[in-house]
């Protein structure tokens, strides 16, 4: 199904709904439950670049509109929602790039904080845990960091290359990992032993 398109640009209707929700604060997208309206040609790629129609949108402004009213359903798409519509887009793999990395601390006191590249920012914790996921069977992983309400951030090839700098062996569950620490918590990489093809 695809969005009927009314008068006017469809991107820069929901982008006066959502700047004019964005007004109050962050949209409260979770408590929105609008009509389904079909889907828009807008695709996520997976360098975080957004397309409209097949062309990359320029606007961050707008991009940073449209990221705010982003949802993450249990139908496993995603959505920009307003509290009058709903519309499915593509996200090849997550919404958003974790561009920049800020480390305070050394050790299990070290806290690390990420900036996407629309602007949200998000300290690793228990509520924005990273997440390693295994590509092929040669010990590669690609990260990434939860940001808000099942929305996360892949983290990109050179803050990951940081992010390991700061990086210890933990044991746990007999098992000695290679991870790192952030307002307390462990987060397992990789074990130990696969450490040397990690980042081939």
């Amino acid at each position: 199904m695809v969005a009927k398109e009314k008068s006017g640009n469809p991107l820069d209707q929901i982008a006066r709904v959502a700047s004019a929700e964005g007004e109050k604060g962050a949209p409260p997208v979770h408590l929105w439950h609008p009509p389904y309206c079909g889907d828009l040609d807008i695709r996520i790629a997976g360098d975080g670049l957004w397309y409209y129609l097949g062309t990359p949108i320029g606007r961050e402004a707008l991009v940073r509109l449209f990221a705010s009213v982003l949802r993450f359903d249990d139908d496993d798409r995603y959505y920009l929602v307003t509290p009058v519509e709903k519309i499915g887009i593509t996200v090849e793999d997550a919404p958003f790039m974790a561009v920049q990395m800020r480390v305070c601390g050394e050790g299990d006191g070290q806290v690390i904080r990420f900036i996407t590249n629309v602007g949200d920012e998000v300290t690793v914790d228990d509520e924005h845990p990273l997440r390693f996921e295994q590509v092929g069977d040669q010990g590669h992983v690609v990260p990434y960091v939860h940001i808000r309400r099942r929305l996360e951030a892949k983290i990109n090839r050179p803050v990951f290359y940081d992010l390991m700098e700061h990086g210890t062996t933990e044991e746990a569950d007999g098992k000695a990992y290679f991870g790192v620490w952030s307002a307390g918590f462990f987060f397992p990489i990789v074990e130990a032993g696969l450490l040397e093809g990690l980042m081939a």
